[in-house]
Parts: structure tokens; sequence; C-alpha cells
């Protein structure tokens, strides 16, 4: 479906430069940004109780082709087991096409990517921790937060998501296999006759901005799949953020200041810039980050630390999306 080979060649060619810095500065944030994923995960495990066992490694530094490299590879593992190889002789033109679109949305949010843990990346695919420096260097200079501060909050965020898949260990299988139904069931041509889909218009029409157009298409199966890892997702993505903001005040001198520029950048931006981040889904995460962190936090308030890691136990204990916009439900299933 996808030539990953192209994607990451067309977007590691279309990506925009980082910003001018001078060398020294740039090789500080470098070996800053490798040490701090050391520091901050001992302090990410110190507050969640997660993964106290494992060996404290440090996190790999790379520019933004380097990003778009390793995201395309990644990508391309998580999915080729649920993407079969595209025969007949339209088959390599058909995966080249798809691949140079997915390369141009890979070079747009080569820009923007901060730092991500990928368990499917690396060059055993066991995982790997990106930090992107120039894109560091560029959010806090625009922001002007003092360096070492915000390179250590970025990595407190990261190495959160590094800990949820090295700690819990059934979890990268579980969302790789959510992935895989999802996937073959949109290759297979799951979706149901358009009948099908004009009986959903009420549906989409009910829940209005809530329902998106990628939801609508899909069947009830498919539906089902998409809500587990969306509610996957926001947990992962609000819990790093609940993380970053908890340790936070304890270990970065500035981190009101760097919260506060950090909100007010997410949802800055020129029209084309935002109409882009739409359409690429880049909105919905901000919006995870916000509704994940809500859910986490209420879970802790109610139930304390060791409460809330009960999420972390099997497929079962996860919530469910209706229970991500409905805390109290989740407390009350898992705590009685």
């Amino acid at each position: 479906m996808v030539d990953w080979a192209i994607a990451a060649q067309t977007g590691a060619l279309l990506v925009r430069g980082g910003p001018q810095v001078p060398r020294e500065r740039a090789e500080e944030a470098v070996t800053d940004l490798r040490e701090l994923t050391v520091e901050a995960e001992g302090h990410v495990r110190q507050l969640t109780n997660l993964g106290l066992d494992l060996p404290l490694l440090p996190g790999e530094v790379v520019d933004r082709p380097g990003w778009v490299r390793s995201a395309a590879a990644g990508l391309g593992e998580l999915t080729g087991r649920a993407l079969p190889q595209q025969g007949g002789p339209l088959g390599p033109i058909l995966a080249g096409g798809a691949g140079v679109q997915t390369g141009l949305v890979l070079a747009f949010l080569a820009s923007r990517v901060l730092g991500q843990y990928d368990p499917f990346g690396g060059p055993d695919k066991e995982g790997t921790l990106l930090l992107v420096a120039p894109n560091v260097v560029a959010a806090e200079q625009a922001m002007d937060v003092p360096g070492h501060d915000f390179r250590l909050w970025v990595c407190l965020h990261e190495c959160t998501h590094r800990l949820q898949f090295t700690a819990v260990r059934w979890l990268r299988d579980y969302f790789a296999d959510e992935v895989e139904r999802l996937v073959s069931g949109l290759a297979g041509g799951g979706t149901d006759s358009l009948s099908d889909l004009v009986g959903r218009l009420p549906e989409a029409i009910k829940q209005g901005p809530k329902l998106n157009l990628a939801e609508l298409l899909q069947s009830p199966k498919e539906r089902a799949v998409f809500d587990r890892l969306l509610a996957l997702s926001t947990l992962l993505e609000g819990h790093a953020d609940y993380v970053m903001d908890a340790v936070g005040p304890q270990v970065v001198p500035s981190v009101d200041k760097i919260r506060a520029r950090f909100t007010a950048r997410r949802k800055g931006g020129g029209v084309f810039d935002r109409l882009l981040r739409a359409l690429l889904g880049v909105d919905a995460k901000i919006r995870q980050y916000e509704e994940g962190a809500k859910f986490t936090k209420h879970v802790v308030d109610a139930v304390g630390m060791d409460g809330f890691n009960a999420v972390w136990r099997s497929p079962n204990t996860l919530p469910s999306r209706a229970e991500i916009s409905d805390p109290a439900a989740w407390v009350r299933r898992l705590h009685g």
C-alpha cells in the first residue's frame, strides 16, 4: 500500500532546514538532550512507580531528515504485517505514489515534532527514543525560554512514553495487534455500501464535530477498533502530559513560564498552517493531550498513583473511549 523507502526519501528531501544557530549551541543542545533523557526518566519512574528495575538509557538525538527516515521505518514495521504486498504490474506504481504522498506529510510534521518514542523503531525494531534537536532549539528560541529547562521538560514527556511501553510489557503487542485489525479492515474494503453510509448521517449530524469523516466511513467493527485505539492514544498522551507537569515544578525552575507559552504555541499558526494541522489530525492530537491529562488527574486525585496504575494491568483495564470522558466511571469499574 505504501512504499516506505520512497516515503523516507521524499520526506527527507523536502523537509525544511532547521534554525541557524552557532555550532557551539547546536552541540550543546545535542549533548544536553542525550544526557537529559536519563535524568528525566529517573524522575518519571519516581513519580509513576513504573519500570524501577529497568536500565536507564540515553535517547537518540536526530535532525529533521533523520526523524523522517526513522518515522517511515517505524510505520513500515507497524503496518507491514497488516498490508500484504500489492500484486500485479500496478502494485509498485500505486505503492510508490502513496509513498510520495506519505513523504509529503512526514516532511510537514518533521518541522514540528520535538520528540517521540517509537515502540517499533531502532536497529533491532524493539523501540527507540528520538529527540529532534533543531525543533527543540527552534521552539525554545521562539518562546524565549531557558534552553536547559525546556529540554528537560520535553524529555520528561517523551521518557514517559518510553516507560509506558517498556514497563508495561504487553502494551507494544496489544497496540500492534489493534493497528493490524484496523488497517486490515480498511485495506480489505471493510466499509459498507453507500446506503449504509447514508444511514449513518443522522448520527454524524447529531454528534457534529465529535464525529469525523474517517469515523463515518468505518464499519461498526472498524469503529470499535478505532475507538479502542483512540482511547489508548488519548491515555498515553494525557498521562505523559500529566507526568511532565507533575514532575516539572520540582526539577524545572521555569516550568510555569514554559507551560503557558507552550500551550499558546500549540494553538498558534497562520490560516494555512492551521488548515494543514486540522487535515493531518494535529489539532485532534492536541485535544488528546487535554482530555487524557484530565482523565489522569481525576483518577490520581481519586485513588492515587498506584490506583491509577491499574490501567496497565491488562487490555481489559484500559479505559474505554466513553470512560476517557467520564473518568469516574472507570474508577467505579476498577475500584468500586
